[in-house]
């Protein structure tokens, strides 16, 4: 009987040791391919002259098929359930357009005024603004945590902003703006689904108001008036932002999840903005100065210190 007790016991270790590396590694694969994604975006904007409209939209409604296609045949239950319900389908509708839709188009104009890297990272002080949203809420003060991590955040953003001379501006206003856009339409899209996400699954509500929102911008963009120079390049790039930096990355984001937590999951994919910044300077030579690293290195420890504090 002990010998069966302390088998099962190794079996569940043994269990629970796989999910774990498992879990890290899809999760650190997830975040590359984001940032891989980013990159990829650049070189269809600055070396291809593909517009970033057609872009976003092109992605969003070919990603939100592929996404709905999985949540039809695997999911189609919650599916029901999500449209049945008359206040999560207006959740669901709020999440696409203003979760979904601002995330997406406001971080791949950011790219194309930018580059991946610098877009990425200001993306990322996203949660810095989500701190703020629930300070306010709580109607509370920021702890000693979210004070070093508002400084960091603030710091390192002037940095990439500035190289630290108040008169200079390094990167076009535009750039800042839709980058500090992205970072509001990330805040939007991680505080607006939150409830219908308990309820029905992440996949299911990505993969409903992907597909809804690629809808709306399919109506209102019109691609096809866009006029654009298709060939093989593009064709690859577009492919790599739909099914590895958008379908691959989702899902394997949502097993590291699964396997080894939000905290730990949400730490280890902040080696997107890292691989953004990597694959830009050594694909695309963009160039970063040291000013440049500090910055990045700045807002991403804003991240850990927010993510540890959740944890």
């Amino acid at each position: 009987m002990s010998e069966l007790i302390v088998e099962k016991h190794e079996e569940k270790t043994q269990n629970i040791r796989t999910k774990a590396v498992r879990g890290t590694i899809f999760t650190l694969i997830g975040g590359i391919s984001w940032g891989f994604s980013g990159a990829c975006g650049q070189y269809l904007f600055s070396v291809k002259g593909i517009d970033p409209h057609w872009v976003t939209v092109v992605r969003m409604f070919i990603a939100g098929l592929i996404l709905f296609s999985l949540v039809l045949f695997k999911h189609r239950k919650q599916m029901i359930g999500l449209f049945s319900n008359t206040k999560d389908r207006w959740t669901l509708i709020a999440f696409s357009l203003f979760g979904l839709i601002s995330c997406q188009y406001t971080y791949l104009l950011a790219i194309s005024y930018t580059n991946a890297g610098t877009a990425t990272v200001l993306q990322y002080l996203g949660p810095l603004l989500i701190m703020i949203f629930v300070c306010g809420i709580d109607r509370r003060l920021p702890t000693k945590t979210e004070g070093i991590a508002i400084v960091l955040a603030v710091t390192g953003t002037f940095l990439l902003a500035t190289h630290g001379n108040l008169s200079n501006l390094v990167i076009s206003t535009q750039g800042l703006f839709w980058g500090l856009m992205s970072a509001l339409g990330l805040m939007l899209y991680t505080i607006i689904p939150g409830r219908i996400i308990g309820r029905w699954g992440s996949i299911v509500v990505t993969g409903c108001g992907m597909l809804i929102g690629g809808t709306i911008l399919l109506i209102f963009i019109r691609p096809w008036q866009i006029p654009v120079s298709l060939d093989w390049q593009v064709f690859w790039g577009m492919l790599a932002i739909i099914v590895i930096g958008t379908v691959v990355s989702f899902t394997l984001y949502l097993q590291g999840v699964s396997d080894i937590g939000p905290v730990k999951a949400s730490m280890i994919a902040s080696v997107e903005p890292v691989s953004a910044a990597l694959f830009s300077a050594f694909w695309l030579n963009t160039a970063f100065v040291w000013l440049d690293i500090i910055g990045f290195a700045l807002i991403i420890t804003t991240v850990i210190l927010l993510t540890r504090k959740g944890s």
